[in-house]
C-alpha cells in the first residue's frame, strides 16, 4: 500500500505554480509533502521568495482526487512512484538542482551500475548505426546500463543493442504511462522491462507527449548518467539540449564527428567546435575515457591506429626512437642531441602525438608510449 506521503506529493506537484524547485523549497521548510499541503497556504510568509500566488492552489480538493486516481493507476499497472525527498531518485539525478520531485518507474534500475546516456537523431545513418554496434560489441564484458529516449533512430538502436548484448537499458519518456510514443516502439518498451531495464518518466499518467515535454525529458537523460554520448544530431536537434544539460551538470560529453556537409552530424561538429563535447576518435579511446573495465577488443574500429596498422615515415621513426631512448627529454635538448632545429622537430612530434606514439608534458618534455 502506498503511503500518504506519496498521495500528498502528487497533489502538491499538481498545483499550478508548484514546480520541482518550489516543491523542494516547501519540503525543506515543512519537512514533508503532507505538512506542506496542510500548512503551505497558511504559513507561506515563512517561505523565502514564495508569494501568495505560488501557494494559492495548495489545498485544492481536485488535486487530492487526481492523486487518488493516479495512485490507483500506478498500483494496477505495476508502476513505482519515486520521491526525490525520500532519497528514492537515482543518485546522480538527485545531485541536479532541478531534478524531478516525482518519478514514475516501470521496471528496475540498478543504482550501483554506471549509466551512459547515448542519444542522437531520429534520422540515423549507417555511420551512426555502425558506431553503436561497434561500441556495444566492444563493451560486451563491461558492466553498465544505457540510457536513451525511446525515440526512433539512434535511441531505438541503443535500446535494441543493449538488449542484444544483455545490458539493462533505461528509456526516459516524455509523457505519462497512459501513452506510448512513438507507438511503433511499444513492443520494444515491453522488451526493455522484460530484460531487466526500466521505463522512467516525471510526467503523471495523463500527460500526453507534448512538444515541450521532450526538452524537459532530456535533463533526466543527462542527469541520470555520468556521461552522455551524442552519436548523430543536426543543428538545434534535441540531443544538443541533452548535451547542454550534461554540461550544466558537470558531466562528461562525447560526440561523434562527421563531414561538415552531413546534416545529421552538424550538431555533433558544433558541440566539438565549441568545446561542449570531446570528439570521439576511436571506440577504444572512448571506452578508456569512460573508464569501462576489460572491454573486448573489436576486430575493426571506426578510426583505427593500432600498432600493427601504423606506418611511420623515416623522419617519424628517427624522432620516435630518439625520444624513446631519452625519456622526458625537452624539445631543445632533443634538437641539440640529433642536430636538427627545434622548429623542424616540433611538427613531427605533433604527428607522433596524434598517432598515440608520443606523450607531451609541461615544459615541452616528451616520452614515447
Amino acid at each position: 500500500m502506498i503511503s500518504e506521503e506519496y498521495f500528498y506529493a502528487i497533489a502538491l506537484r499538481e498545483c499550478s505554480h508548484i514546480g520541482d524547485i518550489n516543491f523542494h523549497k516547501l519540503i525543506r521548510n515543512f519537512g514533508s509533502a503532507q505538512e506542506a499541503w496542510k500548512r503551505g497556504k497558511k504559513e507561506y510568509k515563512k517561505l523565502d521568495g514564495m508569494g501568495l500566488k505560488t501557494v494559492s492552489d495548495i489545498g485544492n480538493e481536485e488535486h487530492l482526487k487526481f492523486a487518488e486516481r493516479e495512485i490507483k493507476f500506478c498500483e494496477r499497472n505495476a508502476i513505482q512512484i519515486k520521491l526525490r525527498h525520500l532519497g528514492e531518485a537515482p543518485t546522480l539525478l538527485n545531485e541536479c538542482m532541478d531534478a524531478p520531485a516525482i518519478l514514475y518507474q516501470k521496471g528496475n534500475i540498478n543504482d550501483s551500475l554506471q549509466k551512459l546516456s547515448i542519444v542522437g537523431t531520429r534520422n540515423m545513418t549507417t555511420y551512426g548505426q555502425q558506431f553503436i554496434e561497434d561500441f556495444f560489441g566492444a563493451t560486451q564484458s563491461a558492466a553498465y546500463a544505457s540510457v536513451s529516449g525511446l525515440a526512433l533512430g539512434i535511441d531505438k538502436e541503443v535500446h535494441e543493442q543493449s538488449i542484444r548484448h544483455q545490458k539493462p537499458t533505461i528509456a526516459v519518456l516524455a509523457h505519462g504511462f497512459q501513452f506510448l510514443y512513438p507507438a511503433k516502439n511499444r513492443k520494444l518498451s515491453e522488451k526493455i522491462v522484460q530484460e531487466g531495464g526500466a521505463l522512467l518518466t516525471e510526467f503523471n499518467s495523463s500527460r500526453k507527449p507534448d512538444r515541450e515535454n521532450f526538452i524537459q525529458r532530456n535533463r533526466i537523460v543527462a542527469g541520470i548518467s555520468s556521461s552522455t554520448i551524442v552519436v548523430e544530431t543536426g543543428f538545434g536537434g534535441g540531443s544538443v539540449s541533452t548535451a547542454a544539460f550534461a554540461n550544466d551538470y558537470n558531466r562528461d560529453v562525447f560526440a561523434l564527428p562527421e563531414k561538415i556537409t552531413d546534416v545529421c552530424s552538424q550538431g555533433c561538429n558544433q558541440l566539438i567546435f565549441h568545446n561542449k563535447a570531446t570528439a570521439i576518435s576511436t571506440v577504444k579511446d572512448l571506452i578508456n575515457m569512460l573508464g569501462l573495465n576489460n572491454p573486448q577488443e573489436k576486430i575493426e574500429e571506426l578510426f583505427p591506429y593500432s600498432e600493427t596498422l601504423i606506418q611511420l615515415t623515416e623522419n617519424q621513426k628517427f624522432i620516435y626512437q630518439s625520444i624513446k631512448e631519452n625519456p622526458q627529454i625537452s624539445l631543445d635538448d632533443l634538437g641539440q642531441k640529433i642536430d636538427i632545429p627545434s622548429h623542424k622537430i616540433l611538427p613531427i612530434i605533433l604527428e607522433l602525438e596524434l598517432l598515440g606514439k608520443v606523450k607531451s608534458f609541461s615544459g615541452r618534455q616528451f616520452i614515447a608510449n
